[in-house]
């Protein structure tokens, strides 16, 4: 067995800071489980020359083992353990552009980056063949993309992406980011906003951008595509197709201060729930609870993922139990992940936030 230290990034976010050690000894554990076929053990805090590492033992790491390793979500350097000396470990991670990509915008409520890339990794170990994350391109949908950062991180890795998200503004807020990204770091590219027309009546707005890792790959036709709709989520199977998406991942509504809308801290701040009751002067009133808001929309988002894919889901555990999203999960007709790796990611956001995570498959014989 040979001994590995992993040193922690360090993040501008003092409490995710707190818990980023945890996070990733969680994520580590996942990776191993799905992955690694159980070789990486002993996974724990450990302190050396007075700095926090995450160190753990494995039989000595493939090439390949240390290319999926490389995008652990905190992952800052990898190093090999020999006696009281560090030996580094050379990265390999998918990431083709810059970090500003992820780090550049800045609001209120933005979910952090590293979450975000914690929640997509997770899921991905979920699918049937989970080195696909590496090894393969799996499409991927946020189905409440507020912002855009998961997109943005599926665009790091290479993937093709897409998200819905029923407020117009994040929806223009998006579109003038990324094409501004796009052109201010001279990555070729092609954007287009167009309405989304139904039976001749508009149902929805449509980004799609199509660009290139290089102007190289540009010009040969190997590109990526990303498309946003500005719609209402539970009626994503108007913009996609059935069993299209080998990955879906969404930070939900947190149901605190203003309801599904306001009170998220994540992208999806000004999602609404379906089926809200109406208010004054006919507008919705909207739900407080993402459970409300999950039981009408997973049945439709299941119908976007293909057999062996999987779904994540983060939210706030002040306003739903796991037991509950676990339920909706299961009658959508997929395989809830309970293992002990899959429940150790709950951790403070703030007072009035604890944020947990879920994960379901779907089943291959579907």
């Amino acid at each position: 067995m040979t001994a590995y230290g992993l040193l922690v990034s360090p993040s501008y976010n003092r409490v995710y800071a707190q818990a980023a050690a945890g996070l990733v000894k969680a994520e580590l554990t996942v990776f191993s489980e799905r992955a690694l076929g159980g070789r990486v053990r002993d996974v724990r805090e450990t302190v050396m020359g007075g700095v926090p590492y995450v160190t753990f033992s494995a039989d000595e790491l493939t090439e390949q083992d240390v290319r999926l390793l490389s995008n652990l979500s905190s992952l800052y350097a990898l190093y090999q353990i020999e006696g009281e000396l560090l030996r580094p470990v050379a990265l390999q991670p998918l990431d083709l552009f810059g970090s500003d990509l992820l780090t550049i915008q800045k609001y209120s409520g933005k979910t952090n980056e590293y979450f975000t890339k914690l929640l997509l990794n997770v899921t991905a170990m979920a699918m049937d063949s989970p080195m696909d994350l590496v090894t393969g391109r799996p499409r991927v949908l946020d189905p409440m993309c507020g912002r855009g950062t998961t997109l943005n991180q599926a665009m790091m890795y290479g993937l093709d992406a897409a998200g819905i998200d029923i407020d117009g503004k994040d929806f223009d807020a998006y579109a003038a980011f990324i094409k501004t990204w796009l052109k201010n770091n001279r990555v070729k590219h092609q954007a287009e906003i167009a309405n989304v027309r139904r039976e001749r009546a508009v149902i929805g707005r449509r980004l799609h951008v199509t660009f290139g890792a290089s102007k190289e790959r540009y010009k040969s036709g190997e590109t990526m595509e990303i498309t946003v709709v500005n719609a209402d989520s539970t009626e994503a199977g108007r913009f996609f197709r059935p069993a299209s998406f080998d990955l879906i991942v969404t930070d939900a509504p947190y149901g605190v201060q203003h309801g599904s809308r306001h009170g998220r801290a994540g992208d999806a701040a000004r999602t609404a729930a379906k089926g809200a009751q109406p208010g004054r002067k006919g507008r919705p009133q909207l739900s407080r609870s993402p459970v409300e808001m999950l039981a009408a929309a997973v049945p439709e988002w299941a119908r976007l993922l293909r057999p062996g894919g999987a779904i994540g889901i983060s939210w706030n555990t002040f306003v739903g139990r796991r037991e509950e999203l676990a339920g909706i999960l299961a009658s959508g007709g997929l395989d809830v992940q309970d293992s002990d790796a899959y429940r150790g990611f709950r951790h403070r956001v703030d007072q009035a936030i604890s944020r947990d995570l879920i994960v379901a498959r779907k089943p291959s014989g579907e």
